[in-house]
């Protein structure tokens, strides 16, 4: 838990960043949200890809950690920086090359012609992210979670007001719009990143993660093999939450803007499970760098026990308060309707998201990458997507029977992962189970 908490803070601050930009951009009408929505579906697949491939540098440090070898945590750091700064750079032209696709996806045409300035500014934003991710999986692996939270945190409260100018302008000048709230994330992302780096590289805590450790291709090859699994299963994860976003937009600009209010909320406390997943993950690198499998188990069995109390908590605040949440992120009445019917769906899914969450940072940690991507693109492409389509428009559910057949997807990776894990553990433990 000491570890889990304040990565989950750093976590939930980074996609807060998406809230303000709810919030502020709302004045700008239905529209200007449908767009963000548009934007943020796309971002999902990114930002699941590169925190999939920057999340196995971090155990690496993780296990050095653990074996107190500080040369190699320095490598990991140097050469998991600019592998970050590729995938980041690719991440970027893919996005953009993406835009002339969306008039064949069936989205609304008036939202489609609001979204190119906006759709571009946020693709170079999964650059710093990147290599952000990466200096924060330093933080985390060598017990220095909150200072990666706390620049998580200042990425937000910069972003408040370059978001307040950008967007509605100051002193006479009209602002930039839509257009505004797009590069007012982006020097967000730029100045927490650049404090990131002034603090490793100035810092006495640092030290001994600087060492000097060449740029080498074979190392980042290594990361590359070691992470382009677990990329995978998140890129599994956040693409098919992505089409089922993609979905809404055949009912419309006003479900587009509900699953814009309710995906800003539902991705923050995603960071619950992330956050939970990140620290066993870690805990369990530690632990077998240091050579004492026997307590795999154990650590697995006590994050599990957390995020289900967690998102328990989580699912009984939603069901509450969710019309209170959407009347507060949108004044219209269409988009508040859909999205507290969503977010009554959202509610229900809290608690296997977490354990599928959970589990597959335990196996992480045990570098067992393949078979969990296998089982996570089967349960979100071949069960979550075929019944997100049943429930919505065959069965008639609409906005809400979407994320109902997603949510099944998730149970089954979620029952898949845990008998994963336990098997595993049996095996290193030589336990039964």
């Amino acid at each position: 838990m000491s570890l889990a908490v304040p990565i989950v803070v750093g976590l939930a601050a980074a996609t807060l960043i998406g809230v303000v930009d709810t919030i502020m951009i709302a004045p700008l009408g239905t529209q200007a949200l449908a767009a963000a929505a548009l934007a943020t579906s796309a971002l999902v697949i990114l930002y699941s890809a590169l925190y999939g491939l920057v999340s196995v540098i971090g155990i690496t440090m993780a296990q050095a950690r653990g074996a107190q070898e500080p040369k190699a945590v320095s490598s990991a750091v140097r050469n998991g920086a600019l592998l970050g700064l590729i995938a980041g750079a690719a991440g970027t032209g893919m996005m953009i090359a993406l835009f002339p696709l969306l008039p064949y996806l069936g989205q609304p045409e008036q939202v489609l012609a609001v979204l190119f300035p906006y759709w571009v500014s946020m693709a170079f934003v999964v650059i710093p992210f990147a290599i952000l991710y990466v200096f924060k999986g330093l933080f985390d692996a060598v017990d220095r979670p909150w200072t990666g939270a706390a620049f998580a945190l200042l990425g937000v409260l910069v972003n408040i007001p370059f978001n307040w100018v950008l967007i509605h302008g100051v002193f006479g000048w009209a602002g930039l719009g839509l257009l505004g709230a797009g590069l007012a994330s982006l020097l967000a992302e730029g100045v927490a990143l650049l404090a990131v780096w002034l603090y490793w590289r100035r810092s006495r805590s640092m030290a001994p993660f600087r060492q000097r450790a060449a740029l080498s291709l074979k190392t980042m090859a290594q990361q590359f093999r070691e992470g382009w699994p677990v990329a995978l299963a998140y890129t599994g994860e956040g693409g098919a939450y992505a089409l089922a976003g993609l979905m809404l937009g055949w009912f419309g600009a006003a479900a587009l803007a509900a699953n814009q209010v309710v995906g800003s909320i539902a991705t923050v406390l995603y960071m619950l499970p992330l956050g939970m997943a990140a620290a066993v993950g870690i805990r369990i690198g530690q632990a077998v760098g240091a050579g004492e499998t026997e307590r795999v188990r154990a650590i697995g069995l006590g994050a599990f026990g957390a995020v289900v109390a967690w998102m328990a908590v989580v699912t009984v605040l939603l069901t509450i308060l969710r019309t209170d949440i959407s009347r507060a992120l949108s004044d219209d009445p269409e988009v508040v309707a859909i999205a507290s019917a969503m977010f009554l769906t959202m509610a229900l899914m809290q608690v296997v998201d977490g354990i599928q969450s959970t589990s597959l940072g335990a196996l992480r940690g045990l570098v067992d990458n393949r078979v969990p991507t296998v089982i996570s693109l089967i349960a979100y492409w071949l069960i979550a997507l075929p019944c997100a389509y049943l429930f919505g428009f065959w069965l008639d559910l609409g906005p809400a029977g979407v994320w109902i057949g997603y949510g099944l997807g998730l149970t089954t990776a979620a029952v898949a992962l845990q008998v994963r894990f336990f098997r595993r553990t049996a095996i290193e433990a030589g336990a039964t189970i």
